[in-house]
């Protein structure tokens, strides 16, 4: 999607979902990289991180990530994951973030040209339309180049440009640590 420098323009980046989609196609993001990228084809107004943390616990993965994009200018919402049993008695944990971005976004969308919202989620389609509805242009990014794709066929209609992360990786990806 073509953008302009003066665009404003922000990242909405569902962690889990981008984790996900980067497990899938064995590969990891340079977030530096990705926002020199974003910088550069407009006016960087926010870049968002969605993830749920556990909490209590000494070493979780997420953490250095965390704070790594809370120290180099993402804006990061956490929430603590909620532990349940499920119906077989199995211990399953949940940390779901849609609210919690469709909120952002709708707050931050009459400040903004170019939303770029970072997952596959079919449930973000309405939220999508939404913003749409405001003037507000919306590229997604995920993948269908993994199997099976990480990219849900209603978001990816809905949006105005897809593009495919693996498309991006030789601007943005990194080697597996």
């Amino acid at each position: 999607m073509t953008s302009y420098p003066t665009d404003r323009i922000a990242l909405f980046i569902d962690g889990a979902n981008l984790h996900s989609a980067t497990k899938a196609l064995n590969t990891d993001l340079d977030f530096r990289k990705l926002v020199e990228m974003y910088r550069a084809k407009g006016v960087l107004v926010r870049a968002y991180y969605y993830t749920a943390v556990i909490e209590g616990e000494e070493f979780s993965p997420v953490k250095p990530l965390v704070d790594w994009l809370d120290y180099n200018g993402f804006s990061v919402v956490t929430k603590p994951v909620k532990r349940f049993t499920d119906a077989q008695g199995h211990s399953r944990i949940k940390g779901n973030m849609d609210i919690e971005i469709a909120v952002d976004m709708l707050e931050l969308a009459p400040h903004l040209d170019h939303i770029v919202l970072f997952s596959g989620d079919g449930d973000f389609r309405r939220l999508v339309q939404a913003v749409q509805a405001k003037g507000v242009r919306v590229t997604v990014v995920s993948t269908v180049k993994s199997q099976p794709p990480q990219i849900a066929d209603e978001l990816r209609r809905q949006a105005d440009a897809f593009v495919d992360l693996q498309d991006l990786l030789p601007e943005i990806g990194r080697q597996k640590a």
